[in-house]
């Protein structure tokens, strides 16, 4: 009834996607999940870096806003655009 070559087609493509959710969407999840746990687990001092590349310390977090002061000033931001935390081992000793 069906052909080895139909079988082995489906197969490969079924191969196919399980290694695409391996390789890009998995990955992708995971990322997503470790920047919304940052994201509620956010304190004031902490540096941080936002997702335009503006860098400062958080002086205030409220339910969906964080305000972050850099060298021009306060600045609010909605959490979403915090990108990621200023390591200390990288940037050196917070202040």
């Amino acid at each position: 009834m069906f052909g080895g070559e139909g079988a082995m087609s489906f197969v490969f493509i079924g191969l196919m996607f399980v290694i695409m959710y391996f390789f890009m969407i998995r990955p992708q999840m995971q990322r997503q999940k470790k920047e919304k746990a940052f994201q509620d687990s956010m304190k004031v001092g902490e540096r941080v870096v936002t997702t335009s590349g503006i860098h400062g310390k958080i002086t205030e977090v409220t339910d969906d806003v964080v305000t972050v002061e850099t060298n021009a000033g306060k600045i609010r931001f909605e959490k979403t655009a915090i990108s990621q935390e200023l390591s200390a081992a990288r940037y050196g000793k917070a202040e």
